[in-house]
């Protein structure tokens, strides 16, 4: 029983031998070998072979970027209100050696480093413009932590803010502040929409009177046009009406013609006249008519026999 223990206490020892001598890093970690409590080298990812009892891991570093949350914590901006705020942070190792000799624990020291800074920057600002300007706060906060962590072998890659929260009254003030905001937005759009409308219909009244008096002066021209042009017409029938009268008066015969069709409608319409009348009017000279009615008999028979001489 008692070799037992000892076969036993010696394959231990063996084992924890084997694991001292023998180190196998992971991948994108680092291991801080130190010799004889001193710092001696930095072990990449791979198999390596350590002497036991003089050299030993004291520190693995892992090169991954890493996220850390940043507590929430009170902040006051420069109009004297106080708003609880939290965050995160993106870091990065990049060097073992500093990250293991140069600080204690670095992830503490940069999340408190962050908090320090963003509240130096919320009290730059008032409450009002912390919504506006995150991305400005964000960028302060890592340029400071980052500057301070170059001695640590970290690099602070970005920081981002999850939530502001101001207090209860403040959010009812804004939120009336807000909806007030809204409110006069909605009765400007409504105005505006009022006023556009109104423009319109006015030029479309204006563009509908252009085109109805563009319409009546149109039509006015083309009326005017078309009592000219019938004017001219009957101007242009009437000079070749009266020319032909011309020449057929002038021709031979013609003015016989013309006596007698003078006498025939003067003999119709005196007719007429005492037709429609109780009183018959003569003229003044009886004897005219007879001569009258004579000389048109006398053209008649000229006219009749003119035709038997031609023959």
């Amino acid at each position: 029983m008692g070799e037992l223990i000892v076969w036993g206490v010696l394959a231990l020892l063996v084992f924890w031998v084997l694991y001292q001598t023998v180190r196998v890093v992971p991948q994108r970690q680092n291991y801080v070998v130190e010799f004889l409590g001193k710092y001696q080298k930095t072990l990449q990812a791979g198999l390596h072979i350590l002497i036991p009892f003089v050299q030993k891991v004291a520190y693995i570093q892992s090169l991954k970027e890493e996220t850390i949350d940043v507590p929430s914590q009170s902040c006051i901006t420069k109009d004297n209100i106080s708003v609880e705020i939290d965050g995160i942070l993106y870091l990065q190792c990049q060097n073992a050696e500093m990250a293991s000799y140069g600080i204690e624990d670095y992830r503490y020291a940069t999340s408190q480093l962050a908090q320090t800074t963003l509240r130096s920057e919320i009290g730059k600002i008032e409450l009002d413009r912390t919504f506006e300007e995150r991305d400005t706060i964000n960028a302060q906060v890592v340029q400071a932590v980052d500057l301070a962590s170059n001695a640590w072998g970290v690099k602070v890659l970005r920081y981002e803010i999850k939530d502001i929260n101001p207090p209860s009254s403040v959010r009812d003030a804004l939120e009336k502040q807000m909806r007030a905001e809204r409110e006069r937005r909605a009765v400007v759009a409504e105005s505006e929409g009022n006023r556009t409308a109104t423009i319109n219909v006015s030029e479309g009244q204006r563009q509908e009177l252009i085109n109805m008096s563009e319409a009546e002066k149109l039509k006015q021209v083309n009326e005017a046009e078309g009592k000219a042009k019938e004017i001219e017409l009957l101007a242009q029938a009437t000079a070749e009406g009266i020319r032909t009268i011309a020449e057929a008066i002038n021709s031979p015969g013609g003015s016989e013609a013309v006596n007698l069709r003078v006498a025939e409608q003067y003999i119709a319409q005196f007719g007429n006249l005492a037709k429609t009348n109780n009183t018959l009017i003569l003229p003044s000279d009886v004897g005219n008519i007879a001569s009258f009615v004579g000389t048109v008999t006398t053209a008649m028979d000229q006219i009749a026999k003119k035709p038997e001489n031609d023959a």
